[in-house]
């Protein structure tokens, strides 16, 4: 075989031979697919086998654990309840010993006879040691998503219209549009509101948020509340429609 002919082959081969970053990429999968498939019947052994010693975690409410504390916790789901996760977008950064994943799960529970899909990200760090790659840490958030509307009437939507104020100088002004209101303020885009429950608003594609209205003795209304995380900004009224 000639140089020329001999490099070629070596080409072919380089790039039908999977990199040390895909055999990383497939085995961490793997390994994150069988711990989140231990979830549902409670199977301590693939995360007792997977977690370092020194392991920390953080879920989707914000809570700590350690290694310790997160496996005791680990039980079948309750009688009546069916659930199953798949993990998705599975990418990793390796360098060295230290690999990060970053990966969608999709949470598929049957709640006694009612299903439900919850979406969650998670980010890990994986440690290869001589008996293998362990989970170091872990961080999980859920993917917020807009609740369900309902639908007002349009007297009911325009007993909310008029022009609030934050301080003298902040003001906004709030018309009824149809299936909602509509927020105008001065040097920012209009923001439409769908309503969740009566007095109780939200912006499709900002679910962290809510606006509240509060009413007066009389029951008309006489301020809201821009409520993020459980902390209100109160807005009052100065004027109706």
């Amino acid at each position: 075989m000639n140089a020329i002919a001999g490099l070629f082959a070596l080409a072919l081969l380089a790039n039908t031979l999977p990199s040390a970053r895909s055999k990383t990429e497939a085995e961490l999968l793997t390994k994150t697919q069988a711990l989140v498939d231990a979830v549902a019947p409670g199977n301590k052994g693939p995360w007792n086998e997977a977690l370092d010693q020194g392991f920390i975690g953080m879920d989707e409410n914000g809570t700590v654990r350690s290694k310790d504390e997160l496996i005791r916790e680990i039980e079948p789901l309750p009688a009546g309840l069916v659930g199953h996760i798949k993990v998705e977008n599975f990418r990793v950064r390796q360098t060295g010993a230290l690999a990060v994943s970053a990966y969608e799960l999709q949470e598929s529970l049957d709640y006694r006879g009612q299903p439900l899909h919850t979406r969650y990200r998670s980010v890990d760090t994986w440690l290869r040691t001589k008996q293998g790659w362990r989970l170091m840490a872990q961080h999980t958030s859920a993917v917020l998503k807009d609740p369900p509307a309902i639908k007002l009437s349009q007297d009911e939507l325009c007993a909310y219209s008029g022009r609030y104020q934050l301080t003298p100088e902040i003001q906004t002004t709030i018309k009824c549009v149809a299936d909602g209101i509509e927020a105008e303020r001065a040097g920012r885009p209009n923001v439409t509101y769908r309503p969740e429950v009566r007095d109780l608003f939200f912006a499709p594609g900002q679910p962290r948020s809510r606006r509240i209205f509060q009413r007066g003795p009389d029951g008309s209304v006489v301020s809201f509340v821009d409520r993020r995380e459980g902390e209100d900004i109160r807005w009052v009224r100065i004027a109706g429609q």
